[in-house]
């Protein structure tokens, strides 16, 4: 069985974070079986100071899971019709937080039951949400097998294959939407 990433690994700077959870693996179970995806794409939003960050407004109701303890998942409603995965990083008190924008299917032997032959990439925050049936439920919940999401240790990926752009979606947020902090695992 692989190692499950605990508060330890999440409590750490958040590109730090964003960086090493490319390659290690989003799990769901759904009912019986478990689902394991590889993580390829995330963004990293950083501190009050982050014009891109929802936390850059201040604390709100929405947003209280990013001050929180670092591990647990921060999911919030966008567009009045998506459902936005992000794990909560850093020291409590900070607001910071990795989302997952992307996970690969490929050659996922540790899928289960039918979904084994499954491949290809799942690429989009909302189309991962809707795939794994992820929702409100699991908001300001830690990352664990109890509570059916959690991320597991994968193998370490060499810096030469992360791609660092701009995060997708933010132009509101003036020269902060030009800021390399999207990390994409190159094929």
């Amino acid at each position: 069985m692989a190692k499950d990433l605990k508060r330890d690994f999440f409590n750490r700077p958040t590109f730090r974070v964003a960086r090493e959870l490319l390659g290690c693996f989003l799990c769901r179970k759904l009912g019986k079986k478990i689902i394991r995806l590889q993580i390829t794409e995330v963004e990293a939003y950083d501190g009050p100071k982050d014009k891109a960050s929802h936390a850059h407004r201040g604390k709100t109701a929405r947003n209280a899971p990013m001050f929180g303890e670092a591990g647990r998942w921060y999911v919030y409603f966008t567009y009045g019709m998506h459902w936005m995965l992000n794990i909560v990083t850093g020291p409590e008190g900070y607001p910071a937080a990795v989302l997952i924008r992307s996970v690969s299917r490929r050659s996922q032997a540790s899928f289960c039951g039918s979904l084994a032959s499954t491949e290809g990439k799942i690429s989009g925050p909302a189309r991962l949400t809707k795939f794994l049936q992820i929702d409100k439920r699991f908001n300001n919940r830690k990352s664990s097998r109890k509570t059916g999401l959690w991320i597991e240790k994968g193998r370490q990926v060499s810096p030469k294959r992360i791609q660092h752009t701009p995060r997708i979606g933010v132009a509101y947020a003036e020269s902060w939407a030009k800021k390399p902090y999207r990390f994409v695992l190159r094929e």
